[in-house]
């Protein structure tokens, strides 16, 4: 299972990228949205973890792209400042929202949770 992250805050790549592994995953990390959409084409993960305030993209218009390219790939907002209210407005696009905490919990919960629910859509057992 490869996951993507997205994030332009070197602390959350290492933090994201170590647990991650630990849980047993693959991980694939891009620090601006450029580089991103480039991983995204080529690397095919199975998630994506999405910082909306990067750079050089708008997060928002980065996960537009990515549904685009690849509508069955569960995209999760990851972000500094609670969106929740907002949420609605890229719920539609995204899979998940959570906000980010050096507790990783609520990020490897929603992960999990994607995964049970594509083992029918993708053929994950």
């Amino acid at each position: 299972m490869k996951i993507l992250i997205v994030d332009d805050d070197i602390h959350i790549q290492r933090l994201y990228k170590e647990e991650l592994e630990e849980e047993g995953y693959e991980v694939v990390i891009a620090g601006t949205g450029n580089k991103a959409f480039e991983l995204f084409e080529k690397e095919d993960p199975d998630i994506v973890t999405l910082d909306i305030l990067m750079p050089d993209i708008d997060g928002k218009i980065l996960l537009k792209k990515m549904k685009e390219q690849r509508p069955q790939t569960p995209v999760i907002i990851s972000s500094a400042y609670d969106y929740h209210d907002d949420f609605a407005v890229w719920a539609s696009e995204s899979d998940a929202y959570i906000v980010k905490s050096s507790d990783l919990s609520e990020l490897t919960n929603k992960i999990k949770k994607i995964i049970r629910g594509g083992k029918k859509r993708k053929g994950y057992e």
